[in-house]
Formats: C-alpha cells, sequence, structure tokens
C-alpha cells in the first residue's frame, strides 16, 4: 500500500509539473533558439528526475560521467522505461531524441518534443524511417546535436533481451563521431508496463567513448552490446537471460 500511496502522489506532482510548463514554458520555447529552447523545457526533466526520487524512495548510482565527449556523439542505451528518456535529455544537452511520431501527439508533452528537432518515425514503414534515421541523423549530428537512439527499438522488460538495431552505429560510423554506450536498470524502479513505483538502486553506468574511424557499423555495434550487456549483467537485480 505504501508504494501504491508513493505512486499516486508521484502521479500528482507529475501532471501537475507538465501543466505548469505547458501554461508558463512552452509560449517562451518557440521563440528562443534551439540551445535556449533545450534549457527552458529541460527544466521540466530536471524537476521529474528528483521528484521521483523524493516520492518513491529511490536512490540514485550514477557512475561514468567524467566519458561524456566535448563534441556531439550518438548515445545509444537499453530502454526500458520512461526515466531514462528523461535522464539522457539532462546528461548531455543538447540531445535530438529518435522516437516513435505518435509521441508528438500527446497534448503538451509532444507539443514541446516538436520544439526540440527530435527525429520522428513511422514505424509503419520500416524501411522509410530507416533511411530518414540514416540521412537525418548524419544532418543532426553535422550541426553539432548529438543524437540519442535506442537500438532495442523499443522498451524492453528488465530481465528480457531484444536484438541490437545497428543504425545508431550506421550514422556515427558516417558522420564521423563516437558511439556513447549508456546502461541502467530503470525499469526495476519504474516498470514500464505498470504505473506502481518501486523503491531501490537505481544504477546507471556511462561508458567511454567507442570510436568508429576505421570500423565497420557492425564491429561498432557489436562493442555497443557487448558492453551494455555486460554492464546489465553486473547492475540489475533481476536475472539476464543468457546471451548466445
Amino acid at each position: 500500500m505504501i508504494k501504491v500511496l508513493r505512486s499516486g502522489i508521484f502521479y500528482v506532482g507529475y501532471f501537475s509539473a507538465m501543466l505548469v510548463c505547458g501554461v508558463l514554458l512552452l509560449p517562451i520555447a518557440p521563440f528562443l533558439p534551439l540551445s535556449g529552447r533545450y534549457r527552458l523545457l529541460n527544466l521540466y526533466n530536471h524537476f521529474l528526475i528528483r521528484w521521483f526520487r523524493l516520492a518513491c524512495g529511490v536512490r540514485y548510482d550514477i557512475r561514468g560521467r567524467e566519458h561524456l565527449p566535448e563534441g556531439a556523439c550518438v548515445i545509444q542505451a537499453n530502454h526500458q522505461s520512461e526515466w531514462e528518456t528523461v535522464f539522457l535529455q539532462v546528461m548531455m544537452p543538447p540531445v535530438c531524441t529518435v522516437l516513435k511520431r505518435e509521441l508528438l501527439n500527446i497534448p503538451i508533452f509532444g507539443w514541446g518534443l516538436r520544439l526540440l528537432h527530435p527525429i520522428s518515425l513511422d514505424r509503419s514503414k520500416p524501411s522509410r524511417a530507416l533511411k530518414q534515421v540514416l540521412t537525418q541523423g548524419v544532418t543532426r549530428l553535422q550541426s553539432g546535436l548529438s543524437v540519442l537512439i535506442f537500438p532495442e527499438g523499443t522498451r524492453v522488460d528488465p530481465g528480457s533481451r531484444r536484438r541490437y538495431n545497428k543504425s545508431g552505429s550506421v550514422i556515427a560510423c558516417r558522420a564521423g563521431v563516437p558511439v556513447l554506450p549508456v546502461a541502467h536498470n530503470a525499469g526495476e524502479r519504474w516498470p514500464g508496463r505498470h504505473w506502481v513505483k518501486q523503491p531501490g538502486v537505481l544504477r546507471v553506468r556511462i561508458g567511454a567513448p567507442i570510436e568508429t574511424a576505421g570500423k565497420t557499423p557492425d564491429a561498432v555495434m557489436a562493442e555497443v552490446e557487448a558492453w551494455i550487456e555486460g554492464q546489465l549483467d553486473e547492475i540489475s537485480d533481476v536475472a539476464r537471460p543468457a546471451r548466445a
């Protein structure tokens, strides 16, 4: 019952903050340069990270911030919940996120996303979506924006495994930028399929950038997958399936 109560309190703050940001921040954001939009709209993300910790009894164990590169890169992380989509926006802004187009239609939340130049994909047209990621991803990187892409393509429950997609590694190789791997167990604290949050330690590991010069996308993807999966074996409270 305590977890249910704390989760209910969390969502009161979650939606209240979203409403406040929608009224006070969104009308201002279109008139700011892109860097200013990120700083302004990330105020909500900073609040949400702190509020989640306070309301739901979660402790953060984040290691590897010293690995954050100075320039643009492709950030690749495992995907378990909503939490990492928030954290990765504030970890190394500005970040262009690869996401499904439907998210842009969510009132307030989606309107804010539109202002941050994401790469929105129509999943019903996979070949067109892949071409879009490859062309727009390189363009964003060349403009100085980092690109966030989840190689699993969708949320994967803790304790499960899904094949990694190499599109993020392809655009990193084409643009000549490194890949920054990130691993976390956020889905154990913020379940993707249930609204009740779980107290405990939320662990994040930020790896050293993986250079792409002279490497094939397949080789880069293999390094990314091996690093992320190796970290998940160490930080997960839920048993991981054996790797093939």
